[in-house]
């Protein structure tokens, strides 16, 4: 199926996204292509802003990065227990598995984040100048475009605070060597404040609908930055917060659940369904990384052994009783495949979505939060309604009282365990409820462990997630030896 949003995107070349160096974080442009020979018209800032959205789709010929929604995955999924390294798996996939990570892990890299960074770092800081040069630009697509820089920055942020908790925060655009900055790392509560104030920023100034439903789904709206703010708001406990964002994309009225039937077609192989609220959308010009992940002889990822008889379960006495995620839905289980993102796929021809926010994530991020609040009836609510579509066998219902916070909690966790399975949401669900209430749930984490790791390594793991600094991600070591100014997380250290 061909996206015209990517037409529109790719065919609209920016010299913006063109550039490299090899020194902070790899981002500056060339030398006076930015400032000189670029940010004059609103078509140009239009073909800047494009890129933003391009360079989180393809990684940058003749390099060797990885796509952001690789990323996504690989942060997401692989230090989880839904996922495990198959026949064409790295030593680095291993090593992470294992909960063996170390600096020099290319999978620690996070070059191809800072550089969609700084490409909305770009249009934050000329954009507002292309007024002075484009009289036909108006405030109102000034600032529609501004809301979309702020909210992927946000959203990048977003990422390397789960994912490696203190980062460096920049903020302003490299676009020539006299700008180059050896930048410290930012504290995990400097870096999370600042994504939650890009997205206040941004809400007021986005557009609700651009009114063509591909732009809806693969730009931000308001309702990217709503599901955004309320995933941010339920990582740093701000449960009344996450609830009023949530309700905001609810009472909308322009999301749905789609039919269990209909779930897969819609919303990961045509994609842009009523389903979603922000996608990563490909077509023959942007082809997604997931063919050669998933389904090749070499695969390097395939489900973990228990997601069929622990997590969605097998109903032995009745066959036509089966949740439809699980089994041909978002896997195979007689070869381990995923297929949630390799449905009609070829080598040549692999186009489904990824999608980073769709409505039951708003649905089950309201629950969570309704339960901290203690509102364990409404929260249980919300779980049926995402059941239901799916069909979820009978036995995977944990059946909690509305007042048993512990056990709406794990029925929750599981519950987005089959919901979004694959999704590069695991291990963040994972970490979330691990750490709320000073560590309170650390049996959810060393649960995990048992569940994945390998009977003679078990300990060793269970041992080094008892420091919490263990759980996020070591500094590359490429950074280090460029940016003197970076110190290694302390677990690495």
């Amino acid at each position: 199926m061909i996206r015209n949003i990517y037409k529109w995107f790719f065919t609209l070349a920016i010299p913006v996204a063109l550039g490299s160096c090899n020194k902070w974080l790899d981002l500056k442009p060339s030398d006076g292509i930015v400032k000189e020979n670029f940010w004059k018209t609103k078509e140009q800032l239009a073909a800047a802003v494009n890129g933003i959205y391009a360079a989180m789709i393809n990684t940058t010929t003749g390099t060797s990065d990885r796509a952001v929604a690789e990323y996504m995955f690989m942060w997401g999924e692989l230090r989880a227990d839904m996922v495990m390294p198959s026949n064409g798996a790295s030593n680095d996939d291993i090593d992470i598995y294992n909960a063996n990570v170390l600096s020099t892990n290319t999978i620690t890299n996070w070059r191809v984040i800072y550089r969609v960074i700084n490409y909305c770092n770009t249009v934050i800081y000329f954009g507002p100048d292309v007024m002075k040069q484009d009289n036909t630009l108006t405030e109102q697509q000034l600032n529609n475009y501004l809301a979309e820089a702020y909210t992927i920055r946000a959203m990048m942020y977003f990422y390397l605070a789960r994912s490696f908790g203190e980062v460096p925060l920049k903020l302003t655009a490299t676009t020539s060597d006299d700008q180059l900055e050896q930048l410290p790392k930012s504290t995990k509560d400097s870096v999370l404040n600042q994504v939650v104030a890009d997205l206040k920023k941004a809400e007021p100034i986005a557009v609700t609908t651009y009114g063509n439903k591909a732009y809806d789904k693969g730009k931000v709206t308001k309702y990217t930055i709503n599901a955004l703010l309320a995933d941010v708001y339920l990582w740093m406990d701000k449960y009344q917060e996450c609830v009023n964002a949530c309700d905001k994309i609810i009472k909308s009225g322009q999301f749905g659940l789609i039919r269990s039937s209909d779930w897969i077609p819609d919303v990961f192989i045509n994609g842009n369904s009523s389903e979603s609220i922000f996608e990563l959308q490909y077509n023959k010009q942007a082809q997604n990384p997931f063919y050669n992940m998933f389904n090749t002889s070499r695969r390097r990822y395939q489900t973990s052994v228990r997601v069929m008889e622990d997590i969605y379960t097998i109903d032995y006495v009745n066959a036509d009783s089966v949740d439809r995620r699980g089994d041909n839905y978002s896997l195979l289980s007689s070869s381990s495949m995923i297929t949630k993102f390799i449905w009609n796929a070829t080598s040549d021809a692999s186009f489904n979505h990824w999608v980073v926010y769709r409505y039951p994530d708003v649905l089950l991020m309201k629950a969570e939060a309704l339960n901290q609040l203690d509102r364990g009836q409404e929260a249980l609510d919300l779980i049926y309604q995402v059941r239901r579509r799916a069909h979820a066998l009978l036995a995977t219902d944990l059946n909690p009282g509305a007042d048993d916070n512990d056990g709406i909690t794990d029925f929750i966790l599981s519950e987005r365990a089959r919901e979004f399975a694959f999704e590069g949401k695991r291990w963040y669900d994972i970490l979330r409820n691990t750490k709320r209430e000073n560590y309170r749930r650390q049996d959810i984490l060393e649960t995990m462990v048992v569940n994945t790791v390998v009977p003679e390594r078990q300990q060793t793991a269970i041992n080094k997630y008892k420091d919490h600094n263990s759980h996020y991600f070591p500094i590359y070591i490429y950074e280090l030896q460029t940016d003197k100014n970076l110190v290694q997380n302390p677990f690495y250290q």
